[in-house]
Order: structure tokens, then C-alpha cells, then sequence
């Protein structure tokens, strides 16, 4: 990646972290929970990448006020206004491609396309409470502490995290149904959200598109990039289609179908 940038800006009452890097169209990359942007090792060479620490993640500091998906969008949301950046794409990672879909409710003006890699849009089973602890990914506990203005904070942080996808009521299917742009849903075939909850997704969206990742698991991302990026990046370059897609009744005529 080529042109990287970094710095903070003040967005609702926090100095968030950012990076830009990359050269192309503008996106937005929203790290999963408990992450930060930082620790992507790689994205699509097709972009002018925005990468950017959440609230209480990384370099940003935490805030009084509860964690929460609608929240995080708007800081976002904030965020691209500050950088002069009208339009982009999103990519989000697990919880991150919750709050990228939550963008193209809250935000539409500002979302060209979305893709989603193992975000089931719900919220996080109850259990995961009392199934987790800070300690359970030792190297999220490690990265946070290399970067964070406040590394101690670590477990509050990780609770009020987690506790933020528990409370979350998730994306209903009536806003799936109302979303009005290309949605990509993504997962690995070992992925933590289920393969028929993606389906079930990719239907309901107008504009759903959905693909499977071979032999990959949640963190696909980190692990073997190579197999996830090519799909966002083609996802991202291609036209928007105007023609229905062929079947066995309709067949394929050039021109007519697709």
C-alpha cells in the first residue's frame, strides 16, 4: 500500500485514530470487535483505504457513553466528513460488517457498496458472556496494549465490548429488505456465522450477492488474505447489473440476460 497517512480527528466527543493508504477510489475497512484498524495485514490494492480505530479500540480512547453499532456508524460517519470523503465503499470484518450494513441505513448518501465477511447482522448469543474472557485471544490483548493510550483498560474494554453485540437487537429483515445498494455477504466455510444464515441474508437484500469462501475460516482475513481480497476487490470493481440473470426457463441470450 502505497501514500499511508495517519493522525486523529475529533469525532462526537472523541480524538479518533485513522490511517489512509492505498491509491484508487475511496473505502472504508471497520475492524472487528476487540480489534483495531491497525491490525489489518492487508486490503485491496484497488482502493484508496480508511482505516480508522473505533471508540475504545486501539488508539482511540474510550468514552463514557455505552458502545453501540448505531453509535460507532455515526462516528464514522463523522469521521469521513472531517477527511472531505463524500462516497466510498465499505468493508467490514465480523461485528465491522454489521456496523458497515448499519452505515447504509444510517448513512445512505454516503455508501456506494457494502461487503460483509462473517457477520451473521445479529446479535451475539447470550452465552458468549460467560464463554469469553479477555484473555481467550491473547494476541488481540497484546496488540490493544502495544497501541492503546490507556493498555490497563484492556478488560473493561473487552467486556463493554462484547457486551455491546449481546445488547445489540441486530439488523431486522425489514431493514435487509430497505437496503438500496450491492450488498456483498461473505463467509468462510468453517466461518462462525453459518452458511444458511449468509444465504438467508443474501436473500433478503434487494441487492444481495453472496459468496463462500473455500477452506477458510473467521479470521480468514488475517490468515490468508488471498483468498478473501480478490472477491471484495471484484465485488467493488463491477458494474452495477441492469440485466436479470439467466435460468433454465429464461436461458441465456447476450444482450437480454446475464
Amino acid at each position: 500500500m502505497n501514500g499511508k497517512t495517519s493522525g486523529y480527528a475529533p469525532v462526537n466527543g472523541l480524538d479518533m485514530y485513522y490511517e489512509l493508504r492505498g491509491a484508487g477510489p475511496p473505502a472504508v475497512y471497520i475492524h472487528p470487535n476487540v480489534s483495531h484498524g491497525g491490525l489489518a495485514p492487508a486490503l485491496t490494492g484497488n482502493r484508496r483505504w480508511l482505516a480508522m480505530d473505533l471508540q475504545g479500540h486501539g488508539r482511540t480512547a474510550d468514552r463514557a457513553s455505552a458502545m453501540t453499532c448505531d453509535q460507532h456508524a455515526d462516528d464514522i460517519a463523522a469521521m469521513m466528513r472531517h477527511l472531505g470523503i463524500d462516497h466510498a465503499d465499505f468493508f467490514g470484518d465480523s461485528f465491522g460488517g454489521a456496523i458497515a450494513v448499519t452505515m447504509a441505513l444510517r448513512h445512505p448518501a454516503l455508501v456506494r457498496r457494502v461487503a460483509a465477511y462473517g457477520s451473521s447482522l445479529a446479535p451475539f448469543p447470550k452465552e458468549v458472556e460467560t464463554l469469553v474472557t479477555p484473555d481467550l485471544v491473547p494476541w488481540e490483548a497484546a496488540e490493544y496494549r502495544k497501541v492503546a493510550p490507556h493498555p490497563q483498560h484492556w478488560p473493561i474494554t473487552f467486556t463493554k465490548a462484547v457486551r455491546s453485540g449481546i445488547d445489540w437487537p441486530g439488523i431486522s429483515s425489514d431493514h435487509l429488505r430497505a437496503l438500496t445498494v450491492p450488498v456483498l455477504i461473505a463467509c468462510g466455510d468453517h466461518d462462525l456465522c453459518s452458511i444458511d444464515r449468509c444465504v438467508e441474508l443474501a436473500r433478503l437484500i434487494p441487492q444481495g450477492q453472496l459468496a463462500i469462501i473455500p477452506d477458510a475460516s473467521h479470521f480468514v482475513l488475517f490468515s490468508e488474505p488471498e483468498k478473501l481480497l480478490p472477491v471484495i476487490a471484484a465485488f467493488f470493481n463491477a458494474p452495477t447489473p441492469t440485466l436479470p440473470l439467466s435460468t433454465f426457463a429464461s436461458g441465456f441470450r447476450p444482450g437480454v440476460t446475464r
